[in-house]
């Protein structure tokens, strides 16, 4: 399968108009205005900036076909990073989701390299939303079980999810 990352642009403003559905973003408290949708967009573009996360779109061949993004969190009282996707339903059940998967994670534990850097992945789907539990699941997440997450960060809603998560690299000890 011809899937590929890459770094959230312009050109992209399409696809998260395309994922900005009712259907789409069901799980995750419904369509945005598209003022919302714009500042979403700036914050994308953003990203990479902070250092502390990337989105990508996702390309097979040469369509783009979703998103998927990490970045540095806190969660819990400690650093880590979070992940979260979406397919364009034409594209949905064809493996593009754990494809995308497969590559966002190699790209986490390259940036968990630094001793400073989170050591741990975690997506947060909605307890409902049944393809994306199974989506952690194939990728090899461990789920730690449900919890009440803040979607948007920042927003005061919570929605509940399940916390998955996969150790990116050993545990640094203390000396």
């Amino acid at each position: 399968m011809d899937v590929h990352l890459e770094p959230w642009s312009e050109s992209a403003l399409d696809l998260l108009r395309q994922i900005n559905t009712p259907q789409m973003r069901r799980y995750v408290g419904g369509a945005e205005s598209e003022e919302q949708l714009l500042a979403r967009h700036r914050r994308y573009l953003a990203m990479p900036g902070s250092g502390r996360g990337t989105m990508f779109a996702i390309r097979l061949g040469p369509e783009l076909v979703g998103s998927i993004a990490y970045h540095q969190r806190e969660w819990r009282g400690e650093q880590i990073y979070e992940t979260g996707w979406n397919v364009l339903p034409a594209y949905q059940g064809r493996g593009v989701a754990a494809a995308a998967g497969t590559a966002l994670i190699a790209v986490v534990r390259a940036a968990a390299g630094p001793p400073d850097a989170p050591d741990s992945l975690h997506a947060f789907p909605s307890i409902d939303n049944t393809a994306s539990n199974a989506l952690c699941r194939r990728l090899g997440f461990s789920l730690l079980g449900p919890c009440d997450f803040e979607y948007p960060a920042g927003s005061s809603t919570t929605m509940r999810s399940n916390d998955w998560r996969i150790i990116l690299r050993a545990r640094r000890v203390s000396e």
